[in-house]
């Protein structure tokens, strides 16, 4: 068997990353991803692109992702580059349904409401009214 190249996509779960300190976080993310390369992909030379790099490290060193997605391509020599995973967006068209017409509903005239002037409180019945009308 003849492996001319080999791609393939996966979907790594850093999640363990947060059972390391703070400090060594992102770290350990790149280390998680060439072990799970050599695991997946049966090779030890690994080579982690820079945009995966930037994707590990893009929140800082504390605060690594908790998936990524990547593409791996071996080649014949037995190397293997891990990249970023782009997805590739399929346009299709779909045919066109008749377009249904909508009649617009002729929009209900805002009526003005008055404001209605506010009702007096029952005199008396508080502390602070009662020292208004000793002071009056």
């Amino acid at each position: 068997m003849s492996e001319e190249s080999l791609e393939r996509i996966y979907t790594i779960n850093l999640g363990k990353v947060l059972l390391s300190p703070n400090n060594q976080r992102a770290k350990r993310a790149i280390n998680m991803i060439r072990e799970f390369a050599t695991r997946h992909m049966k090779s030890e030379n690994i080579k982690i692109e820079e945009d995966v790099s930037h994707l590990v490290w893009e929140r800082g060193i504390r605060h690594p992702p908790r998936k990524i997605r990547v593409k791996m391509a071996k080649d014949e020599d037995g190397n293997i580059l891990v990249s970023k995973y782009q997805e590739e967006k399929k346009v299709e068209e779909k045919p066109k349904k008749e377009e249904k017409k909508v009649e617009e509903k002729p929009k209900k005239e805002e009526k003005k409401v008055e404001e209605k002037p506010k009702k007096e409180e029952k005199k008396g019945t508080d502390l602070k009214s009662a020292k208004k009308q000793k002071k009056e």
